[in-house]
């Protein structure tokens, strides 16, 4: 979806709303079990957006709140 979205971008803004260090997030974890919530997913997609993932809207997201899944997603790694 994107190229200037990084793996590493994408882990340390889900790890910052979180409140967690980014090793802290295990790719396959269910990430609304960590505390995100429909507020931080929202900011995320305003966030990643802006970013330049313009297509991006929050089913894409909330369907697998997985960071694996993510990452894929936004950085066009497919899955």
């Amino acid at each position: 979806m994107n190229q200037t979205l990084s793996p590493d971008r994408i882990r340390a803004d889900v790890a910052e709303l979180l409140g967690c260090a980014p090793a802290d997030i295990a790719p396959d974890e269910n990430l609304r079990d960590l505390g995100l919530d429909s507020v931080r997913l929202m900011t995320l997609v305003e966030r990643w957006r802006a970013g330049g993932a313009a297509e991006l809207e929050l089913p894409d997201l909330a369907e697998r709140p997985e960071l694996a899944h993510w990452t894929a997603l936004l950085t066009g790694g497919g899955q």
